[in-house]
């Protein structure tokens, strides 16, 4: 059985399953209809105003799909929270406010287990399975067309950015949309569409904690 990395004694309530993929490719969905608690990794963005934000090359503002634009060890510090102690404290964050608009409180609830997702999911799976902390990782996968499409309708929807903004946006991560999977497998992360990437999440959910170490060992 797993213990809790914060407690050597005291057993892990639950396990991560990080869900990552291009951004638009349905990643919020599927969390939801599993019905586990999901922690949004898009709330780990740094402030508009973060002098380390990474800058495209042409001078064209800030390049939001690159990992640099995101806290990695604050997002990874609360799923160590999670798995060791079931709870903690996370940023809210606004994509039209271009910042953290405050915190609330984060509580499994005694799940077995829970979902970390947003396009940068990939990036914490090393850490999380050499801290025994990974249940599964999983990047969503579709059709390039699909994802731009279900992209911008998302986006217009919720008025992150302007439209003309988004159009470019969406061409450019259209083309780099096989790049960006390519990335995410060799971060560790298994490609699979909808309905694999559920029945997936679905198979770490029912595990029970000393189940999930025998599974881990095995993946």
């Amino acid at each position: 059985m797993s213990v809790s990395p914060l407690n050597p004694s005291v057993p892990s309530p639950a396990r991560v399953v990080l869900l990552s993929g291009p951004s638009g490719s349905g990643k919020s969905s599927l969390a939801a209809r599993t019905g586990l608690p999901v922690l949004q990794l898009d709330d780990f963005y740094k402030d508009g105003d973060d002098p380390t934000l990474p800058q495209f090359a042409d001078g064209s503002g800030t390049d939001w799909d690159s990992p640099l634009s995101w806290h990695r060890e604050q997002a990874l510090a609360a799923i160590r929270a999670l798995t060791g102690t079931g709870r903690t404290d996370v940023p809210v964050y606004s994509i039209p406010d271009n910042g953290r608009v405050g915190t609330r409180a984060f509580d499994l609830g005694g799940a077995a287990g829970f979902i970390a997702e947003g396009i940068f999911a990939a990036e914490l799976v090393e850490q999380c399975a050499a801290e025994g902390l990974l249940g599964d990782a999983i990047c969503l996968r579709n059709r390039p067309l699909t994802t731009a499409w279900r992209r911008f309708r998302r986006d217009v929807r919720e008025g992150r950015k302007s439209v003309p903004y988004l159009l470019r946006r969406g061409w450019r991560l259209m083309r780099a949309e096989a790049g960006i999977v390519a990335r995410q497998v060799a971060l560790g992360a298994v490609a699979c569409g909808g309905p694999e990437a559920e029945r997936r999440v679905r198979a770490v959910a029912a595990l029970r904690p000393e189940s999930l170490d025998a599974a881990t060992a095995v993946r």
